[in-house]
């Protein structure tokens, strides 16, 4: 059984005997109930993961006992998604299953057509889901959340990647006929609900990014950056 992981600031995580607390603390001891003996693991979201032993538990906090500690490097090529906002809470679903496939960043961006509209707590409500997201996943490293921008913001990330990949229901290219780099960034541009406007598309090929298809069938904006971070997965990190 995957040992639960928990989140704390990096300067916390260099101690023999990690305090947990707060918000992460309280799970561990209010919610989960774990017990004296059990064996967790403990982060700082940016590739360290520190493992141990529950040696206290009190209220709201428990004592970690590490017993061996390892970083895991960022993934290279990066994966970034400028992910359209969407209503219904439909990217936040985009946010938690990219998270769990292994993005890296996820960009939100207002597109023309996109019926949800950014709000002060967009982005407090994407991170969130990141982070937890980050721990079901028990990844080591919590994917960055920026935006909301607009189209200019998404073709500035474009003109930047070392690949630039626009789905788009109506591209001839399937998406892994793509070669995928060794380093540096692939940005993913997934569009909203009614697809992209005709000058969106063309301020993103004036960047030099590819158009690309998943399949036959047109798929909601928030599974289709899920599938093409699968695809582009398949070609390298889940060999």
């Amino acid at each position: 059984m995957t040992a639960p992981l928990f989140f704390v600031d990096a300067a916390a995580l260099t101690a023999d005997r990690i305090i947990v607390d707060g918000a992460e603390g309280r799970h561990a001891a209010d919610v989960r109930r774990l017990r004296a003996g059990e064996v967790v693991d403990v982060g700082d979201g940016q590739g360290r993961i520190a493992r141990g032993v529950v040696a206290e538990v009190q209220r709201g906090r428990i004592v970690v006992h590490v017993e061996q500690r390892h970083d895991l490097p960022m993934a290279s090529p990066r994966f970034v998604v400028a992910q359209a906002l969407a209503k219904g809470g439909r990217d936040l679903d985009a946010v938690e299953a990219m998270t769990e496939v292994g993005v890296d960043e996820v960009v939100a961006w207002q597109a023309e057509r996109s019926v949800a509209k950014s709000s002060a707590r967009t982005l407090e409500r994407w991170q969130a889901t990141a982070v937890a997201a980050t721990k079901q996943s028990h990844r080591a490293w919590v994917p960055t959340v920026a935006g909301p921008g607009y189209v200019d913001d998404v073709a500035t990330l474009l003109r930047g990647a070392t690949l630039g990949i626009v789905l788009h229901e109506e591209a001839t290219t399937p998406l892994s006929h793509v070669r995928l780099p060794n380093e540096g960034d692939v940005v993913i541009v997934v569009g909203p609900e009614g697809g992209l406007s005709v000058d969106e598309l063309e301020a993103f090929e004036r960047t030099g990014a590819g158009s690309y298809r998943l399949g036959e069938s047109v798929l909601r904006t928030s599974t289709a950056g899920v599938a093409a971070l699968s695809v582009l997965s398949a070609m390298g990190r889940w060999r």
